[in-house]
């Protein structure tokens, strides 16, 4: 593996045109050349955010590839288990492109786990906490670094010889990939590409509160894996989706932004008393899990909806008439 891959950042590398496209997306939904919405408080926030995730991840940085080298040496264990005989694989245009590719269905998973696990949540939360769509939204991101752990989904592809380097190289342009997608600016693209590619449609679904939005869209870069998985929901011209998070922060502090879900997270254990059996359920469950069996997640946030809309049961994203929640 050319150590020159892991000197170059994709996502730095990107930075200027990141900067200059959401100024021109500032100026034309400002001026109505465009679609979308601009708020000044809390664009300024997810951009103080995206400065913040900068600093935690290069601060953290070596840990990150600490963590991810300590498995890369096991690759050849199994590569002699297997009988496979090679001391990983090569860098060359193919090797980055399956990277690409099985990196985004890596994603998949660790993005639709994010959704379905507080622990994760509570880092993810922070992309989510915007109530407005723009270009600024994508640059909203968590400032835990590998803190909670969520990095090492991506130790299965170490162990079959994609060496780390490439790993967080082709990770960083599934990243630039995903910044385009932040925008009402963009209506639909062209069918053959709504049907392979994550779209601003698709993603704004993703970012939608709306019952039938909830924990839908968890695609990177090829929407396909939500259509095998049965997690894609297409958006509706009837049911506009309506972003943020279900219980809104009301506010544009950096720092609440970034650490609120732990935060409730600690207080809910504290309420809970010396029951680490009850520590561990919260932290595993899914978002608005409750000890006491009054959920308030996203399977009965659709149920409900759908007892007081029968008319909407089985519709994309809701669940037929009659269905509760596990």
């Amino acid at each position: 593996m050319p150590e020159w891959l892991a000197t170059i950042q994709p996502t730095t590398l990107a930075a200027p045109v990141f900067l200059i496209s959401v100024i021109w997306e500032w100026w034309a939904v400002r001026t109505g050349h465009a679609k979308g919405n601009y708020e000044t408080r809390d664009a300024l926030a997810s951009l103080a955010m995206g400065t913040g995730s900068v600093v935690v991840n290069t601060l953290t940085g070596m840990v990150t590839i600490w963590l991810m080298m300590l498995a890369w040496p096991y690759h050849l264990s199994i590569s002699a288990i297997s009988g496979w005989g090679f001391e990983g694989i090569p860098f060359t245009w193919w090797s980055v492109l399956l990277a690409f590719v099985l990196y985004d269905f890596t994603y998949y998973w660790k993005h639709r786990l994010a959704h379905r696990m507080r622990w994760f949540w509570m880092e993810h939360v922070t992309h989510h906490s915007s109530t407005h769509y723009n270009l600024t939204t994508a640059l909203r991101q968590p400032w835990y670094g590998p803190f909670t752990g969520l990095i090492l989904l991506g130790v299965p592809m170490v162990l079959i010889g994609f060496h780390p380097y490439m790993i967080f190289f082709v990770g960083g342009l599934n990243l630039i990939y995903q910044f385009w997608i932040h925008t009402e600016a963009i209506d639909r693209m062209p069918r053959w590409f709504e049907a392979v590619f994550n779209t601003p449609s698709h993603h704004r679904v993703h970012h939608g509160i709306n019952p039938r939005y909830l924990d839908s869209n968890y695609a990177g870069v090829f929407i396909t894996w939500d259509k095998m998985f049965g997690t894609f929901v297409s958006e509706l011209e009837t049911d506009k989706p309506v972003y943020g998070i279900v219980k809104p922060l009301g506010t544009f502090n950096p720092f609440i932004i970034a650490f609120h879900e732990f935060g409730g997270l600690l207080r809910d254990c504290t309420r809970d008393g010396l029951r680490p059996d009850r520590w561990i359920r919260r932290a595993i469950n899914a978002p608005g899990w409750s000890p006491d069996g009054r959920h308030n997640r996203s399977a009965e946030l659709k149920a409900i909806y759908v007892a007081h809309h029968p008319e909407q049961a089985g519709t994309p994203g809701l669940p037929p008439a009659g269905t509760h929640a596990a």
